[in-house]
């Protein structure tokens, strides 16, 4: 059974990131002073009164708009509306009721959902302000007094969104997920991926780069297993991320790749691997993330009998320190090859995660210590005593030796390449620590 949702709605600029960012417990919509700032819907994990449940932030509804982006943010509050099982309406008592809210106050009436009215901005304790009483005009019973600046009200918020959840259910937990964050520079089609794998208008799809703002989580299911897509903001050059909205978003796709348990990283096939394609694939690599080098548009390069194999070489070469990621070829346009993804992001998942018993590390350590000799320097030969695994995601290896410094870097990626070889870990990195005998420390 899924969990409950709650949607936060509203004309924009009411302060419902404000909301969200409180109930969530930490800043992850964007918030500033200027409407249209969240567009895309935008979830959170959150807990009541023992009660697990998710809350969607949604941008801000016009309800007449020949805007293109307010147009797509009023689609996408529908859509967030339609699969809420309780509505939160925020209002603020500075406006008063305006146009705007009796027509969005209309649209939710039509929903049928439960919907609980809240007047934001009352930031004073005590009487409330009696301005509060206009908001009964909008037929949707009490208003409940709010400020999501200072906190208050949002527990008696929370406990009229309990009233209206289904029954407990022992299932509704959001573990078994794996977290797939989308990442890539702006205009490579990370959006239209998205849609296309969850079969719906999902996130904003607009030619116009950095249309998506928010990392943006989607749970769902297939016939291959659980996940979560996080489409993340475009991640541009850092001498081009001069607005501080677009800081924020880039912040939040660096959060996205640290949540995810895997990486798909999407190149623009007609553009190749780009400078900026190769940054961002570092973030992947240097947070330790298992990932999946995506080339996309590819039904718009003129091919011959080995493009493929051409483009593959070519974006190894751009990626040297990338090697053990698997390279797919797809359309998010047409569709093509796309249904190969989950074997993909499944097959690196599970990779991530493969442990080795310490008996066979080290056997593989001698074999390959006895084909390549450790190195000297001065008369000093590096003596390694043993290996173990200590973690997963990434695959963690500690090497014991006699000198930290006499373990020269190339001899590291000889026996990472020997773990490889012989026990796969493929689409992961690999960490291996070295520590000097008598030492606790890693470097």
């Amino acid at each position: 059974m899924k969990l409950p949702l709650v949607a936060i709605v509203g004309r924009p600029n009411v302060g419902k990131s404000l909301l969200f960012n409180r109930l969530a417990g930490k800043r992850l919509s964007i918030v500033e002073d200027i409407p249209g700032i969240t567009r895309d819907r935008l979830y959170a994990d959150c807990d009541w009164a023992g009660r697990h449940f998710k809350i969607v932030d949604t941008g801000g509804i016009e309800p007449s708009t020949g805007d293109k982006i307010l147009m797509f943010m009023r689609e996408q509050a529908q859509v967030a509306i339609d699969a809420a099982d309780v509505i939160v309406f925020i209002t603020e008592i500075g406006t008063g009721v305006t146009a705007a809210d009796r027509e969005v106050a209309t649209m939710l009436q039509k929903s049928g959902k439960p919907v609980i009215l809240c007047v934001n901005k009352m930031d004073k304790t005590g009487t409330p302000d009696p301005d509060i009483y206009e908001f009964y005009s909008l037929g949707l019973g009490d208003p409940l007094p709010l400020s999501a600046v200072h906190g208050h009200g949002t527990g008696d918020l929370l406990d009229r969104c309990l009233e209206h959840f289904p029954p407990e259910n022992e299932d509704d937990t959001g573990e078994g997920n794996i977290g797939v964050a989308v990442i890539g520079k702006p205009n490579v089609g990370k959006s239209s991926l998205v849609n296309l794998v969850l079969g719906e208008e999902r996130v904003i799809v607009s030619d116009v780069a950095g249309t998506t703002r928010d990392a943006v989580d989607t749970a769902f299911k297939n016939e291959y297993g659980n996940y979560v897509f996080i489409d993340t903001a475009g991640i541009r050059r850092k001498s081009k991320v001069t607005d501080k909205i677009e800081q924020f978003s880039v912040l939040r796709a660096k959060l996205a790749i640290d949540r995810a348990d895997v990486c798909l990283i999407m190149i623009d096939a007609r553009e190749g691997v780009t400078d900026q394609d190769t940054k961002i694939a570092g973030l992947a690599h240097e947070a330790g993330k298992a990932s999946v080098i995506v080339v996309n548009k590819w039904d718009l390069v003129e091919k011959d009998g080995k493009t493929m194999e051409r483009q593959r070489k070519e974006v190894q070469g751009a990626l040297p320190f990338m090697l053990y990621a698997p390279i797919i070829f797809i359309s998010a346009l047409t569709g093509q090859r796309t249904e190969k993804l989950f074997e993909l992001i499944n097959s690196v998942y599970d990779e991530s995660q493969k442990r080795v018993k310490t008996g066979l590390l080290n056997s593989v350590l001698a074999d390959a210590q006895a084909r390549q000799q450790p190195p000297t320097d001065k008369g000093r030969r590096l003596k390694i005593y043993y290996m173990t695994q200590t973690g997963t995601q990434p695959p963690t290896f500690v090497i014991f030796c006699n000198s930290r410094e006499l373990f020269h870097f190339s001899y590291r990626r000889y026996i990472e390449n020997q773990i490889r070889l012989t026990f796969g870990f493929e689409g992961t990195p690999i960490r291996i620590v070295i520590r000097q005998k008598g030492e606790e420390e890693t470097c």
